[in-house]
């Protein structure tokens, strides 16, 4: 063990300089990755196309390739799932992810190569405990095992050779095997398919070993955190694994969570460490506790570029290199990668809380909103009036959807919320004018179309028994690996599916 130690701590202090030095220098390697991910592609299908060998600057680039969403590359990626080579990347491309998504039941299956898992996705978590190790010096989390609760996958349709799953169990196959003796549960049991039957494993088998840290979304691990204490019969889970420090998670905003995880994790000490991770890449770390903003990932071989949401929707929006971004102004995520994902819009939001170092907020999904009249709440608005809410009511909120009420002859508009309550507040009346006075603080849009009830009505609540969402996620087969509840639509589409379970 002692020279493990020594071995990781070589690594975590060579890793943090490269960090700081990217802190200090973000413009130069952030252009350098530019240039580097032109110059591997510039023999690919695509970099002939669009004439890689010729970019000198980035407004050529900008120039050159035009945005991309998913239905653009969706023609090269069936072709590389049938086994064609340097398309959009140099050489054969084994594993995609496969992406499920909140706004669209259509799966996307992003490429992921070789060198996006070694360079982008496995650093990304390598980082993680850098950061974390360089932040809590005397930390024990190593000597302990991470409980993954990964996803599953399976060969594709097209071609013995080509893969497909969630991103975490694309990792799980992909990292080397020496993980296991740091990880559990075994991967076998990690990427069993069928959600209910991998929680009875993870808990048949990781209760008797040493947890120290959790790594996943908060939502699912809520369900098997609450099968552990249901199975054992223990209070909380300390009694279960004492020496538990930290919970790594991401995919979702952890606000709504926070309150449920102190009630089963009742430590001060329990350490919470946000990660921006997802099926196209791996692009920010909470590298300070006592900040909420995550530190953007600036070498990964990803380079960003960002559309002002007040350019949504038009036919060339401007998009902006880090230097020319904004603090506080809201921005679409464009990304360039060494998946060969070019200029690629991946449908998340963000806000920049700092520069120098350049530091975001995950504030929603593009097409994850509710704007039926004007009021353009994006699902940060939504997540802190619900946190307000519950600390003005001492509710706590277990999962929740919202979308709009369309006006009619009879009917005003109006925002209906579904919630799942963990603990209901006392009155609910006072849990909606809360929840409405936090949102017309929150945006000014919203605030202006409530006035006087001239536009909107005050939000209709209705309280969804417990189990509501996990059914309904169960029922569209989207339990566990990284599905998402849907915070926010400017339909009814959610909504009706979730009054029809009630």
């Amino acid at each position: 063990m002692p020279l493990i130690n020594s071995l990781i701590n070589w690594f975590n202090v060579k890793r943090i300089y490269q960090i700081e030095l990217y802190r200090e220098h973000p413009h130069e390697v952030q252009s350098e990755t530019l240039f580097e991910l032109l110059y591997e592609a510039r023999n690919t299908e695509w970099g002939k196309v669009h004439r890689y060998s010729e970019i000198t600057n980035e407004q050529e680039f900008k120039e050159k390739v035009p945005l991309q969403e998913y239905e653009d590359v969706k023609p090269f990626v069936e072709r590389l799932r049938r086994g064609e080579k340097n398309l959009l990347w140099p050489g054969e491309v084994k594993w995609f992810a496969k992406s499920s998504g909140t706004t669209s039941d259509k799966s996307k299956f992003i490429p992921v190569t070789k060198d996006s898992l070694e360079d982008c996705h496995v650093r990304g978590l390598k980082d993680i405990f850098a950061l974390y190790i360089r932040n809590n010096p005397d930390t024990k989390v190593l000597l302990g095992k991470t409980l993954t609760l990964g996803g599953s996958h399976r060969v594709n349709n097209f071609s013995n050779n080509s893969f497909y799953g969630d991103l975490s169990a694309i990792i799980i196959e992909n990292v080397p095997f020496w993980t296991d003796f740091i990880r559990t549960p075994s991967s076998e049991i990690a990427l069993i398919e069928e959600f209910e039957e991998k929680i009875d494993k993870i808990i048949e088998t990781s209760l008797d070993e040493n947890v120290t840290s959790l790594a996943g979304v908060p939502s699912w691990y809520l369900v098997l955190l609450k099968k552990v204490l249901e199975k054992t019969g223990k209070k909380n889970i300390l009694e279960v694994w004492p020496n538990l420090e930290v919970f790594i998670h991401g995919g979702v905003n952890f606000d709504p969570y926070r309150e449920q995880y102190k009630k089963i994790i009742p430590s001060g000490k329990m350490r919470y460490m946000e990660a921006y991770n997802a099926s196209e890449g791996f692009f920010g770390i909470q590298d300070n506790p006592h900040r909420d903003d995550l530190l953007l990932m600036l070498d990964y071989g990803i380079y960003y570029e960002f559309i002002p949401m007040s350019q949504w929707g038009e036919e060339n929006p401007e998009t902006l290199s880090i230097k020319d971004v904004e603090v506080n102004q809201n921005y679409a995520m464009v990304i360039s990668t060494n998946s060969g994902l070019w200029r690629y819009i991946i449908g998340d939001t963000v806000k920049f809380t700092s520069k120098f170092p350049y530091k975001i907020k995950i504030t929603g999904r593009t097409k994850h909103f509710i704007n039926a009249f004007g009021e353009e709440v994006i699902i940060d608005n939504a997540d802190q009036a619900i946190k307000i809410a519950c600390n003005r009511t001492g509710a706590i909120v277990h999962e929740y959807t919202a979308g709009p009420v369309f006006m009619s002859d009879e009917q005003k508009g109006a925002h209906q919320w579904i919630i799942e309550f963990e603990k209901e507040p006392d009155e609910l009346s006072h849990f909606s004018v809360s929840l409405d006075n936090a949102l017309k603080t929150l945006n000014s849009d919203y605030e202006a179309k409530r006035y006087k009830n001239l536009t909107l009505e005050m939000p209709h609540i209705v309280v969804a028994p417990k189990g509501t969402f996990y059914n309904w996620m169960k029922k569209r087969g989207k339990v566990g690996g990284q599905n998402k509840i849907p915070r926010l639509a400017n339909d009814r589409r959610y909504l009706d599916e979730l009054l029809d379970e009630l």
